[in-house]
């Protein structure tokens, strides 16, 4: 790879976009050796299965190296044909709750083992551990460990695993070719609902068409709004753990939430 532009870093990563020898333009982000870039490349693969995502070109422990999104504006129809598309991606499943690779969230470790249920799994796998690193005080550790408590009466109907992005912010879609790219997975079997609830945290583009278009291929299950900030703890306690204390009243006003359903 003929590297042509240095993009910054991000993570502690190097980013930059290059060209290979047949005249391919590729992105590609270079680190400390770890399992972190196999996991997105495994991740990549499994959800392109069903959704546009970059090719995956070569992965090793230091460097991930993957097709060029031509970016282009978002527009309202490449919205809904992203919600279409997003609703056929959860809907092409997962063997259970977890993954058979490493988890990462950033470069944070993610626990993909799988767990009997989903409740189960997003305490044991996804809040808990988070919640451990983050720091917070007493008072608010109990109050998330009391949300916790509550996930298998207010998770909502059963669902079988579905194929998740499991870090689905908006910087995570590229808009290209008319409809979302996804890139930067945390991809897993979990429940659908967490990729529509981190769409909403931090919002995108015309996201009222996407969900509108998602909710006619395959609508979520009764209380799903209701629901968001169930869904929501993950990401905020992500975020407490990688950036500190501004994101704490974010995570205790879903915590809140959680307590009211």
């Amino acid at each position: 790879m003929r590297p042509v532009e240095d993009l910054g870093s991000s993570h502690g990563w190097r980013r930059q976009r290059g060209v290979l020898g047949d005249g391919r333009e590729v992105f590609a982000k270079s680190g400390p050796a770890s399992e972190v870039f196999a996991s997105e490349a495994a991740g990549l693969r499994w959800l392109g299965e069903a959704i546009a995502v970059p090719e995956v070109i070569e992965a090793r422990r230091d460097r991930l190296v993957l097709s060029w999104v031509r970016e282009e504006r978002p527009t309202p129809v490449a919205a809904e044909r992203f919600g279409r598309s997003l609703a056929v991606m959860h809907r092409a499943g997962a063997d259970g709750f977890g993954a058979p690779w490493p988890g990462f969230i950033a470069e944070l470790p993610m626990d993909n083992s799988p767990a009997a249920g989903w409740p189960s799994f997003y305490a044991t796998r996804r809040v808990l551990p988070f919640l451990r690193q983050a720091r917070l005080s007493a008072a608010d550790v109990a109050a998330v460990e009391r949300a916790v408590e509550r996930f298998p009466d207010v998770a909502g109907p059963a669902e079988p695993p579905a194929r998740i992005h499991g870090d689905l912010w908006s910087g995570n879609v590229l808009w290209s070719g008319g409809t979302g790219v996804l890139i930067d997975p945390a991809a897993h079997g979990g429940h659908r609902e967490t990729d529509l609830a981190m769409l909403a945290l931090f919002g995108l583009p015309y996201l009222d068409r996407v969900v509108g278009a998602y909710r006619e291929e395959w609508p979520p299950a009764d209380g799903w709004r209701e629901r968001v900030p169930l869904h929501q703890l993950h990401p905020l306690l992500v975020h407490v753990v990688l950036f500190g204390g501004a994101y704490r009243d974010g995570l205790m006003d879903a915590v809140r939430r959680v307590l009211a359903l």
